[in-house]
C-alpha cells in the first residue's frame, strides 16, 4: 500500500528528542482538524512513559494521537509492523477528512512511509534466536562472531 501519494496531503514533523515536535503537531492539529500519529519507536510501548517523552493528555489537548502505547514491552515490533499499522492509520484519519500528522525521530519508521520501503515477510525462527542466546551466555559473543565470520566472511 502507498499511502503517501500526491493526492493526499499527509504532514512529517521529524526532527531530535526535546527539539519542540509535540508542541507543533499539536498545536497544527488544532489549527488544521489534524490528527497526530506518532513515529517514535519507543512510544509504541505500553508502560514506558518515563524517558520516552510521550505526551500527556493534557499536552495532547484533546488531539487524538496514533501508535502510542500500542503494545507490550516483552512483545515482538519491528518497522515492518510500524509501517503497516502506521499506513492503516493515516488511511483511518484520511477517510475521515482529517490531516494525518506524523511527527517523531524515529527516521526508519518515517523513511519506511515516505519512501514506501517494502519488508520481507521473513518469519522469526524462535528456536534459533533460543539456540543463539544459549552460545552467547555459555561461550561468548565473540564465539557467534566467528560463527559471523564463516557464513559471511565480508
Amino acid at each position: 500500500m502507498e499511502v503517501l501519494n500526491k493526492d493526499k496531503t499527509v504532514v512529517v514533523i521529524a526532527g531530535p528528542t526535546a527539539s519542540g515536535k509535540t508542541d507543533l503537531a499539536i498545536n497544527l492539529a488544532l489549527k488544521t482538524k489534524g490528527e497526530v500519529i506518532s513515529a517514535d519507536s519507543m512510544q509504541i510501548y505500553r508502560y514506558m512513559d518515563i524517558g520516552t517523552a510521550k505526551p500527556s493528555k493534557e499536552e495532547m489537548m484533546g488531539i487524538p494521537h496514533h501508535m502510542i502505547d500500542i503494545v507490550d514491552p516483552d512483545e515482538s515490533y519491528s518497522v515492518a509492523f510500524y509501517k503497516k499499522d502506521a499506513e492503516n492509520c493515516i488511511e483511518d484519519v484520511i477517510s475521515r477528512d482529517k490531516l494525518p500528522i506524523i511527527t517523531g525521530g524515529t527516521g526508519l519508521y518515517i523513511n519506511s512511509l515516505i519512501y514506501n520501503i517494502k519488508f520481507s515477510e521473513t518469519v522469526i525462527d524462535e528456536e534459533f534466536r533460543k539456540k543463539m542466546n544459549q552460545i552467547a551466555q555459555t561461550e561468548g559473543p565473540e564465539v557467534l562472531h566467528q560463527m559471523l565470520q564463516r557464513v559471511d566472511p565480508e
